[in-house]
């Protein structure tokens, strides 16, 4: 079957290329495209019915005829796997992008990959420390969850994404993290910020990076995290690192799958977007996770724009429902020059409450976290009763927190984005900026943390 040529194009609509069908061929299969002037294009079968077959074109269906001969390899796409991929980049399907050698396999792994049976599943726990004051304190992350970023246009998201990837670490462990950088649809501009950074720091050595870029064909966009993924899983997996899975941006990656789904004329489902969206959406995330038995973990970032700055839009509503809750940048932090511009209040991280605590972080970070989250939401609040009924209305509580409101994101908030603050120096520094709140007012937090900790009420 493998030698047998097809010259049964019928249609060519966008990156799709419809043929005749001839013999039984399968879904996701290999498919080889011989174009007139001798030239070769790789694809897959989408689609198969008894009278016609669909096939995506992973470089784009420019320069392709209806004389091109198809063929079908009887084999899915496979990515080559080894130790190799880490310090390289590759392009969106997982050819050499940085003018090294092609990759030296120890396997060719599918990248559909293999389901993680539930059973084997163990729930996350470990505290990741990121060095970001904002995440560490308010939406912790922990090793095995997917936290995705919701961001947009214009927003410092990749410099937050680099800064995660240059100083996450275990607590009180040395292992490391290997970073796998995956971007779909990025400018070259991007590629090359992305690219320097890590060069600059000496990350790219522990990072294996997928680069899609905005002229690279859109198809090429889908099959672009499927790889990352696999190289992580084989990474995690069979050799026990630690790894974080950095996507940008998916709003990209659902465009494209947006595109493929006008091209075969499907029913779409809301703006357009595919009804299955949410189906291949969670087909990547729920790859994230810890095996037991296994030393190795796959961790998931996420980064979307949200079109118009629009938290219900569907990319960002989806990836909500089928992640871990969400960190979410805020525009109006940006323009006040605050970096980086985290808006606590509808960021969540679902899994904080299991790796918070004594054993692992400290015994007062719930109790803190709660009341920085508290007082920073009632002094926001504030903030709109001031400009309608001015400040001397306010009783002495009021303007206590009205005041912590700015401290807050000025001291908390803000940081350089090479600092890395220990858990331990970020909840000192949250006791530091609660001294501005007579502790009378600190109803979140016992007398006997107050004695421990509260900088002028410590007993020796």
């Amino acid at each position: 079957m493998t030698s047998k040529e097809y010259k049964t194009i019928t249609d060519i609509k966008g990156p799709l290329v419809f043929l005749e069908k001839t013999e039984p061929v399968a879904y996701g299969e290999i498919v080889s495209i011989r174009l007139s002037d001798g030239s070769q294009k790789n694809g897959q079968v989408l689609d198969t019915s008894d009278d016609m077959v669909v096939v995506q074109v992973f470089e784009g269906t420019e320069a392709i005829d209806r004389k091109a001969g198809v063929k079908f390899l009887g084999d899915v796409f496979k990515l080559p796997v080894s130790k190799g991929l880490v310090g390289r980049i590759l392009d969106g399907a997982g050819r050499p992008r940085d003018g090294g050698p092609e990759i030296i396999a120890d396997e060719n792994a599918d990248i559909i990959g293999a389901a993680i049976n539930p059973y084997s599943r163990q729930s996350p726990h470990d505290f990741i420390q990121t060095g970001v004051s904002a995440i560490d304190c308010c939406t912790t992350l922990v090793r095995g969850q997917k936290l995705p970023i919701f961001s947009a246009s214009g927003l410092p998201h990749n410099d937050i994404a680099l800064q995660i990837a240059r100083q996450a670490k275990l607590r009180d462990s040395d292992e490391e993290f290997i970073v796998v950088f995956c971007a779909m649809g990025i400018t070259a501009e991007e590629y090359n910020f992305f690219r320097s950074d890590l060069e600059r720091t000496g990350a790219l050595e522990n990072a294996a990076l997928f680069v899609n870029l905005a002229d690279d064909p859109a198809v090429e966009r889908l099959i672009t995290p499927r790889l990352a993924l696999t190289a992580a899983e084989y990474l995690a997996f069979e050799h026990d690192y630690h790894v974080l899975v950095i996507y940008t941006d998916m709003t990209n990656y659902c465009d494209s799958l947006r595109q493929i789904g006008a091209a075969r004329e499907e029913v779409p489902g809301r703006r357009g977007y595919p009804g299955y969206m949410y189906t291949d959406l969670a087909m990547l995330y729920e790859r994230a996770g810890i095996v037991k038995g296994k030393k190795g973990s796959i961790t998931q970032f996420p980064i979307l724009t949200m079109p118009g700055d629009d938290i219900t839009h569907p990319i960002p509503d989806l990836s909500g429902y089928i992640t871990e809750g969400q960190i979410v940048i805020s525009r109006e932090l940006h323009q006040a020059g605050i970096y980086p511009p985290i808006n606590v209040l509808p960021s969540l991280s679902r899994l904080m409450g299991s790796c918070i605590g004594e054993k692992t972080t400290r015994d007062d970070h719930k109790k803190v976290s709660d009341q920085m989250y508290a007082a920073y939401a009632q002094g926001r609040e504030l903030r709109g009763l001031v400009a309608i009924v001015g400040e001397d209305a306010l009783n002495e509580r009021d303007l206590q927190l009205l005041k912590f409101a700015d401290i807050f994101e000025d001291k908390f908030l803000r940081q350089d984005r090479d600092e890395d603050r220990t858990i331990d120096e970020t909840l000192n520094l949250c006791w530091e900026l609660m001294t501005n709140i007579d502790t009378k007012y600190l109803v979140r937090l016992d007398q006997e943390l107050i004695e421990k900790y509260h900088p002028e009420e410590k007993k020796e």
